[in-house]
């Protein structure tokens, strides 16, 4: 999810020549964060790099492969690369052969702190072209809940039966969220919001969102939000937002994790989809991350380990977020203590 709409995404800058021909390794990546009148300033307990200023932060992204937001190397002797530049130096070593046709990353990846509500706001599918800035997708997301209070809510989906003039009605009566499903997260939920779902998130929870690499965002709603810069509310989009919302979809409630193996680690699969899967893993035994041949995300979210490959350790602490290219695959992680991490699959191939 993201508050701001941007332009199609190029890689105009090539590969510097200095990227060619040295060997891979586990990626780690620093956040980039960014302001949002929504937001707060507890990813500062989440992540070990100092927010900035002393304003609201919504948003970390912690793997992006944007222009205007990319992503650079934090460790090693790629260090300060982009994930843009080394997907172009190292399209089948980073993705493997089935994945090399991305041209550029295909998820995005961020950390949420919602102290206020978002917006009321949907995302387009692939299928709808015509709502698509070009060289954008379409965004399906999920959430994976890290901090929650009473007040906190979720909003996903729409209540049985309610319609588009329905909606147009409560835009105009200031009265959306009556029309909308919601329930009290707790940490832990998983939610699943399949292009197409109304949604908001918002009153004191910190979320992890994985998402198609896709900036494309309809607000239909924004309960009376002023942006302290600007003075002034957010735009709408209420009829792009109307054109792209699933009216027949089901509201979305916390995924049942389906539990894979319990040794030498508890491994849940959350959510699995064409477009990414996640899984929790937790435990306190040594085990394996990573898959041969394709690439996976590993994201800290509580406790601290490392991460050995070729002879190298490369520690991993809590909020951290680690790229194990294709060519990097399966690896040992030596847990020191009680740690959780989410392990990401990128789109499926033949998808």
């Amino acid at each position: 999810m993201s508050e701001e709409q941007h332009s199609s995404h190029q890689h105009g800058t090539p590969a510097r020549e200095s990227v060619h021909h040295q060997p891979l390794y586990p990626l780690r990546f620093e956040p980039i964060y960014q302001y949002r009148l929504w937001g707060g300033r507890r990813l500062a307990d989440l992540l070990t790099a100092p927010l900035p200023g002393d304003g609201p932060i919504g948003e970390a992204w912690v793997l992006s492969d944007r222009d205007d937001h990319p992503s650079r190397v934090a460790n090693g002797s790629l260090k300060g690369q982009t994930i843009g530049e080394l997907m172009a130096a190292y399209p089948v070593q980073m993705l493997g052969s089935p994945l090399q046709r991305f041209r550029r990353f295909p998820l995005l990846l961020k950390f949420l702190d919602a102290r206020e509500m978002l917006s009321v706001q949907v995302h387009p599918s692939d299928a709808e072209a015509g709502l698509l800035p070009k060289g954008e997708s379409g965004k399906t997301e999920a959430w994976v809940v890290l901090e929650a209070g009473a007040e906190s809510r979720i909003y996903a989906g729409l209540k049985a039966k309610t319609t588009a003039e329905d909606l147009r009605r409560a835009l105009a009566s200031g009265t959306v969220a009556s029309d909308l499903a919601y329930f009290t997260p707790k940490p832990g939920d998983g939610v699943f919001l399949p292009a197409g779902t109304v949604h908001t998130l918002g009153k004191g929870v910190v979320v992890f969102e994985v998402q198609q690499n896709s900036d494309v965002t309809f607000r239909l709603y924004d309960w009376g939000h002023v942006d302290a810069q600007t003075g002034q509310p957010r735009a709408l989009q209420v009829q792009q937002a109307l054109a792209c919302i699933d009216f027949a979809a089901h509201a979305a409630g916390p995924v049942v994790p389906v539990l894979e193996a319990t040794t030498p680690v508890r491994r849940e699969r959350l959510f699995q989809c064409e477009h990414f899967g996640l899984w929790r893993l937790s435990g306190q035994a040594p085990f394996t991350v990573g898959v041969a041949d394709v690439p996976r995300v590993l994201v800290s979210i509580d406790g601290e380990g490392k991460v050995e490959h070729d002879g190298a350790t490369f520690p991993v602490r809590k909020g951290d977020v680690w790229l194990l290219p294709a060519v990097v695959g399966a690896c040992p992680f030596q847990p020191r203590g009680a740690v959780t991490l989410l392990e990401i699959a990128l789109p499926v191939a033949g998808q």
